[in-house]
């Protein structure tokens, strides 16, 4: 055996037996007698399978551990096949990781499920596609600090119609150019937005779930009205006490905008606010109307009792006056309850009057837009007959001065 000489002048070291040297002892534990060891297999002889004798082969020879055969010579582990037998399709050399389970799907993903990305796969073969047919990854539609993204046509429209400052309009490729859409391009020239057409699939992205129609603007965030405002105008006012449906609430602005109320009050906590959805789900109609937001609803209303409104609450239990019964002065604020719960006990507390929609039918209630939007009309309908009537008396009282200055004049002559 070849030796190295110590550098401390001692006796000479034995060198280390190379890999390939043939004196070299095996690691499976053998004498050294027996054959070469097996890299395919670890160093570790085949298994034999299920039933059969163990043979000079499958031992490996004398001195070498015998092939194990657990359960009474069945499969480990619910019918795996053994390791070393032909046409096993679990074979694996040494240090291999096994990347299929015993079941025969991969992890993380479900049986009769074909290949799936891991980590937002999707979203990942997304940016994949538009990487290979040049387009950019990073979406454009991304609203910046104190902007919002509003969507849909009708949205879009009023807001440049509206009190905002557009900034940049989005236009999906491909979308059909009717009327609407040249007057909606127009109007944001006008307004000095800049007009882009991005592929659909970045406003799918942006806006995910939402109508979009293939059309969005980045415009200033929604400006609410100050609570004075309103106070100093003139017609009905709608309270809102802390709804939380977004769909009701668009809806609900949409009819007092076409009714011609003089403002919306509602809170600032525990109450849906004015978002882009909203904007959306009134059909843009939000972007005309005066809203309040308030930190004390209840003084609010009290403020509006002392300059002259009559406060009216809808609400649907005890104590409350049939709507076509009840005697409803004019100007008057309208207060909507939440979903569910309707008025708050403090609100309840500081109306004038309650009254109820008559429910002749099956179902016993109304959601909050239908319900106020029929009781905002006939509040508007009287106001309408209450200054029809007012116009009629000052006609009839100029009239009667006229005549008594006719009489005047005669009875002087």
């Amino acid at each position: 055996m070849p030796s190295i000489r110590s550098r401390d002048g001692g006796p000479p070291k034995s060198r280390p037996p190379r890999r390939d040297d043939p004196t070299r002892p095996p690691r499976d534990g053998s004498s050294g007698g027996g054959p070469p060891r097996d890299r395919t297999t670890g160093g570790r002889p085949p298994r034999r399978d299920r039933g059969s004798a163990p043979t000079e082969e499958s031992t490996g020879g004398e001195g070498s551990r015998p092939a194990r055969d657990a359960g009474g010579g069945g499969p480990r582990h619910g019918g795996r096949p053994s390791g070393g037998t032909e046409g096993s399709t679990d074979r694996r050399t040494s240090g291999q990781r096994r990347t299929t389970p015993r079941g025969g799907t991969p992890r993380g993903q479900r049986p009769g499920e074909g290949k799936r990305e891991f980590g937002g796969g999707q979203e990942k073969a997304r940016a994949r596609e538009r990487a290979r047919d040049g387009i950019r990854t990073e979406s454009p539609v991304l609203a910046r600090t104190g902007r919002e993204v509003v969507y849909g046509r009708n949205g879009v429209w009023e807001a440049l119609r509206g009190r905002r400052d557009p900034h940049r309009l989005w236009l999906a490729e491909g979308v059909k150019e009717d009327e609407r859409l040249r007057a909606i391009l127009a109007a944001a020239e006008r307004r000095g937005a800049v007009v882009e057409r991005i592929p659909r699939m970045m406003l799918d992205d942006a806006l995910p779930g939402a109508n979009h129609q293939g059309i969005a603007l980045e415009a200033d965030a929604f400006a609410y009205a100050e609570f004075g405002e309103i106070v100093a105008a003139s017609g009905t006012v709608l309270v809102l006490d802390h709804l939380q449906d977004p769909q009701n609430f668009g809806t609900l602005l949409r009819t007092a905008e076409a009714a011609g109320v003089a403002g919306v009050v509602i809170p600032e906590d525990r109450a849906v606010a004015v978002t882009p959805g909203v904007v959306n789900a009134s059909a843009g109609a939000v972007e005309h109307l005066r809203i309040a937001s308030v930190p004390n609803l209840p003084r609010a209303i009290e403020s509006l009792k002392g300059s002259g409104w009559w406060v009216v609450g809808l609400h649907g239990g005890d104590g409350s006056v049939p709507i076509y019964e009840a005697d409803l002065p004019t100007p008057a604020v309208l207060v909507v309850g939440a979903e569910g719960s309707g008025l708050g006990q403090r609100v309840r507390s500081v109306c004038d009057v309650l009254i109820s929609l008559p429910m002749a039918g099956q179902v016993g209630s109304l959601n909050a837009a239908t319900a106020g939007a029929i009781a905002l009309y006939e509040l508007v309908r009287r106001e309408a007959d209450a200054a029809v009537e007012t116009g009629e008396d000052e006609d009839e009282n100029e009239e009667e001065a006229r005549d008594h200055g006719t009489e005047d004049a005669e009875s002087e002559a």
